[in-house]
């Protein structure tokens, strides 16, 4: 019986564990940037790239000084559908003054992405397709929107589809 040694085998095979691990969370994948990347807004409204719950509140922390609304969705979500348009006017008509983010729930790039184009969304979302940062902020479903004072502070939150008139009501005085 002859005794074989395992250790360089053991040694490299869990070297090759190691880089394949560190190659995966190193590299760029679609849709976006890895979610241990630097928290920066996205540069288009369609770019979507992936979150996890500590990225994005890092993002949050970067917007303080300017109300944010926080909006979750889904293109196959029918209230998601019915507030979409009121979103993307109210984002027209608070331009500059509120930051509004959307954060992408348990959907796919491709219909998410015609979702934004098909309203007019001129805001960023993020994409979040295991609903880890939805579930962060203590919500099981979507829509939900929530409001952010300049400290970011949450002053506002709303389950199910908002409106228009419910938007202008609650930025008006922070914007």
């Amino acid at each position: 019986m002859t005794t074989r040694r395992r250790g360089p085998v053991v040694l490299a095979i869990g070297t090759a564990i190691l880089v394949g691990v560190l190659v995966a969370a190193c590299s760029g994948s679609s849709p976006g940037t890895t979610p241990s990347a630097a928290a920066s807004l996205p540069s288009s409204p369609t770019e979507l790239p992936l979150f996890d719950g500590a990225r994005f509140r890092d993002l949050l922390t970067t917007l303080r000084g300017k109300p944010v609304v926080i909006n979750v969705w889904a293109s196959w979500c029918g209230p998601c559908i019915e507030e979409a348009p009121d979103l993307a006017r109210a984002a027209r008509q608070f331009r500059g003054r509120v930051q509004f983010l959307g954060v992408d729930v348990l959907d796919q790039i491709g219909p998410a992405r015609a979702f934004i184009r098909r309203f007019g969304w001129s805001y960023p979302s993020v994409f979040d397709p295991q609903a880890a940062i939805r579930n962060d902020l203590g919500f099981i479903g979507q829509p939900e929107t929530i409001i952010l004072d300049r400290s970011g502070r949450r002053v506002f939150t709303q389950s199910g589809a908002i409106t228009l008139e419910i938007l202008r009501k609650e930025l008006t005085n922070l914007a």
